[in-house]
């Protein structure tokens, strides 16, 4: 800014928190004006499309501006806070540095990485260079128009290109609604700055054209103006949908219209599981730990997932795949203010009963705060969701993007149940499964599904299966 001191004002920019986010919201600011700051101080929370997180400032200084007030959404890259910094170097960043245009028949060589990258929870963050995209590299060479589309085939399974025309400029949200609508984002006119694609584009091209006719003379009728959408604020409240419940909202729509869902239920006497989960309580080995029915749960479906590995899966559309996890990633469903998130445990195949007790207590204890990070929402393969907790039996539970398969586990209550011949007052729960049915049919839906009821209703089979 022209009114500042360039050889003494650092401009911070919103970093990339997570893997290809375009933008932030700011939450809250933890600093003011006139604020001294030291290298790796919270300044301010911001939260993405996939969670909350805070960012730290990477020098010392004194907080000159605050570019933006809590609760704009700032796209990654841009400058959010001004801090004069003693004896600092100039204020332009590399990215504002004019730099000599390759020659005309050379390719741009790649660009180095600036020492003064911003360190950030995820990763480093943005560069300090320019954040224009790269050009893309290759060769230009004619194709005839057949082949156009089998190199397009070809591109998208990671093989060279003769030739490729550049990626259209959208967002993930933008470019999910269109994979939705069946909508090619390559034959869209850009109606967003800079040429970014919006959501409007989208539904204007995904519109059914109008049927061609022969032009008929009409009178103009007179132009009204359109009623003007009001409400009344004392009767309602209007909540704008962004961040993460917006994230969330996509994903599952995406989800439910994408994978075909099957839902299979089983009801299931859990009385031996409590009995154990009280015991495990008492063992040395387990003191300090998150001991509940859903670690003795989370451990049953584990088992049972090593029994039965085909439904540890993903389907891979663009390839016409499946893709066998030999790893499990298990994402447990937690209720949060800003949303449902869906962080995992990574490698949780491989824990032992403290250990994920230990993973579980974290992630929880994480997901409450709203710290969860971009990174713990990623690669899960299969997810647990507790609707129990809120008294409720059971649930058609929608599948988590990528995922094959999701369990949901329903309120522990004490029924009258038939037991040794008798009926006799019992821990009961209902237990369903959806998965889905392009990977997984109903035989291996029905084994994974019994299996895990057969451990909580015999926990030995824990030892005895794993």
């Amino acid at each position: 800014m022209t009114t500042m001191t360039e050889a003494s004002v650092r401009e911070f920019k919103m970093p990339d928190v997570g893997e290809g986010l375009t933008e932030a919201e700011i939450l809250k600011w933890y600093v003011q004006p006139g604020d001294t700051v030291t290298d790796g101080q919270v300044v301010c929370e911001v939260e993405t499309a996939k969670a909350a997180v805070e960012l730290p400032i990477p020098y010392d200084g004194v907080v000159r501006e605050l570019h933006f007030p809590e609760g704009t959404t700032v796209d990654v890259g841009t400058s959010i806070i001004a801090v004069e910094v003693a004896g600092a170097a100039p204020a332009e960043t590399p990215a504002e540095q004019p730099k000599p245009a390759p020659a005309a028949a050379e390719e741009p060589e790649p660009e180095a990485k600036p020492e003064g990258r911003q360190p950030v929870l995820v990763g480093y963050g943005v560069s300090t260079s320019s954040t224009k995209r790269r050009p893309r590299k290759g060769p230009e060479v004619s194709v005839p128009a057949p082949a156009q589309a089998v190199q397009t085939e070809l591109n998208g399974h990671g093989h060279a290109a003769l030739a490729e025309k550049p990626r259209p400029l959208a967002k993930p949200p933008v470019r999910k609604l269109a994979k939705d609508l069946g909508v090619d984002l390559a034959t869209i006119t850009p109606s967003g700055p800079d040429g970014i694609i919006t959501r409007d584009d989208v539904h204007a091209a995904a519109a059914p054209k109008p049927a061609e006719s022969a032009p008929t003379p009409v009178t103009a009728a007179p132009v009204t103006p359109a009623p003007v959408a009001s409400y009344d604020g004392a009767r309602e409240t209007r909540i704008p949908v962004k961040g993460v419940r917006k994230a969330t909202a996509a994903a599952m729509v995406g989800s439910a219209f994408t994978a075909p869902h099957v839902t299979e239920f089983v009801t299931v006497d859990v009385t031996r599981t409590m009995k154990l989960v009280e015991e495990l309580k008492q063992d040395t080995e387990m003191q300090g730990l998150r001991v509940n029915p859903l670690l003795l749960i989370a451990k049953a479906l584990l088992v049972a997932i090593k029994r039965n590995p085909e439904i540890n899966a993903s389907w891979n559309e663009a390839n016409q795949e499946i893709v066998h996890k030999h790893y499990v990633n298990l994402g447990i469903a937690a209720a949060t203010p800003r949303g449902l998130i869906v962080p995992n445990i990574k490698d949780a195949h491989d824990k032992t009963l403290p250990q994920l007790a230990s993973a579980l207590g974290e992630l929880v204890a994480t997901a409450r705060e709203g710290k969860t990070s971009p990174a713990a929402m990623q690669g899960g393969t299969v997810t647990i969701t507790n609707v129990g907790v809120f008294g409720v039996d059971t649930g058609t539970p929608i599948l988590n993007p990528g995922e094959s398969a999701i369990l949901a586990v329903g309120a522990i209550k004490l029924q009258p149940w038939v037991h040794k011949g008798k009926v006799k007052p019992r821990q009961v729960t209902t237990l369903a499964l959806s998965f889905d049915h392009r990977l997984v049919d109903g035989e291996l839906g029905s084994k994974v599904l019994a299996d895990v009821a057969a451990i909580l209703e015999q926990p030995k089979r824990l030892i005895t299966w794993a």
